[in-house]
């Protein structure tokens, strides 16, 4: 190869590494930048999320914060948080906080609405004594503020809290927690849950007054009503007359049946023999969301003492119920349970919160003596829908986070 021929070799080489390393060296600076890039953003993403756990944590301790944070100093960057009312009826918040670092933003927003006592599939101040025992299983989230007392192996399928501590039969009951366990959960029933209801009932919903007995049959979109029994009922469409879903008989007895369509919450305020609510007959939803679970009918039973499944001829033979019960100095049971005839089984799809819990029937070896036997499934819905205006805990649940 001749000089020349060298030569040109020489500088091709020359140029073509110089090329390559122009280009490694922007390959270089270009990942030096993506990673400070992806660094300051994730900084600022992780200051943000910081900021709504924070601001949730407020909450959680104050149900009433919303002072929020203003140019917080936080991880080298800042934060920025606000607490919205979005409806001020309903009590739904949302957080929108705001990190920054260097000269980078992010922003997570949070919904929270307060936590219903619908959620609970089972809830009880006061057990009574009563056991749980093998075959009896419950689904959906659990709550007492008692003992929990347990004889054999009952099945619980949701989470499980208690205030107090588990009472066991003898040494062979072991209850199976499939959802979790936690003891010394304290979250009392509140004494004002049928009165903040009536509040919404007086302005938006409906409330009836002077009346001992409100008797109301639910017949899809209308209901019809009356003060006394076999008396000549007035039908109305519910959406006009209750607007917003809250309808409740002010110191009197309500007494309930019926198809449901749509979302409702029916209560009964009052002392003494007033109060209470009597389910007549079945009390269903028009769509079943046992079979679509696409259903939006939903039914809160709020009572300020009892919810009764009442002794007469159409509940000899079964009962269902679709509804969330919350039954506030009470409980949800039977009328006469020791007394009336072997009335075959309670169907409820839903859940019961009550202050006491209550007996639906009596057995012996052989089987039903009076009353009912119970067939309860958790309506999974209630996990995140509510009835209107259901009785809340108190404390805020998130709904949703957008990061």
């Amino acid at each position: 190869m001749g000089g020349r021929a060298i030569l040109f070799l020489v500088v091709g080489f020359s140029a073509i590494y110089l090329i390559l390393g122009q280009h490694f060296g922007r390959i270089s600076n270009d990942s030096a930048n993506n990673y400070v890039q992806y660094y300051s953003s994730t900084n600022a993403h992780n200051i943000a999320v910081s900021g709504a756990n924070l601001a949730a944590n407020q909450i959680f301790f104050d149900p009433t914060w919303t002072a929020g944070y203003s140019n917080e100093s936080y991880n080298g960057g800042t934060i920025n948080v606000s607490v919205q009312v979005l409806d001020s009826f309903r009590n739904i918040r949302q957080i929108v906080a705001t990190g920054t670092y260097q000269n980078y933003s992010s922003t997570v927003k949070v919904t929270l609405q307060p936590s219903s006592f619908s959620k609970f599939a089972y809830y009880s101040v006061y057990e009574n004594g009563i056991w749980w025992v093998t075959g009896d299983t419950v689904f959906g989230p659990f709550h007492t503020q008692d003992y929990l007392r347990v004889s054999g192996h009952p099945v619980y399928n949701g989470k499980v809290t208690i205030k107090k501590s588990i009472v066991k039969y003898d040494r062979y009951s072991s209850p199976v927690f499939n959802g979790g366990y936690q003891q010394g959960v304290d979250l009392p029933l509140p004494t004002s849950g049928v009165a903040s209801l009536e509040n919404v009932a007086n302005s938006g919903g409906h409330t009836f007054t002077g009346h001992d007995t409100v008797y109301i049959t639910f017949v899809k979109d209308s209901i019809r009503y009356s003060f006394a029994y076999n008396a000549p009922q007035t039908t109305v469409l519910t959406s006009s007359f209750a607007p917003n879903g809250a309808i409740v008989a002010d110191n009197a007895v309500l007494r309930i049946q019926g198809t449901v369509q749509g979302q409702l919450t029916v209560g009964a305020s009052g002392t003494g023999g007033y109060g209470n609510i009597y389910i007549d007959n079945n009390i269903t939803y028009n769509s079943d969301p046992s079979t679509n679970p696409g259903s939006t009918d939903l039914l809160g039973i709020v009572a300020k003492n009892n919810v009764y499944v009442t002794d007469n001829i159409p509940n000899r033979n079964n009962v269902i119920i679709h509804a969330a019960i919350y039954a506030e100095s009470g409980g949800f049971g039977a009328e006469n349970y020791s007394t009336r005839p072997p009335s075959g089984t309670i169907y409820l799809l839903g859940g019961i919160t009550q202050n006491s819990r209550a007996a639906v029937g009596t057995f012996n070896s052989s089987g039903i003596v009076s009353g009912f036997y119970k067939n309860y499934k958790y309506d999974e819905r209630l996990m995140l829908s509510s009835p209107p205006f259901f009785p809340n805990t108190g404390a805020f649940e998130i709904v949703s986070w957008y990061e």
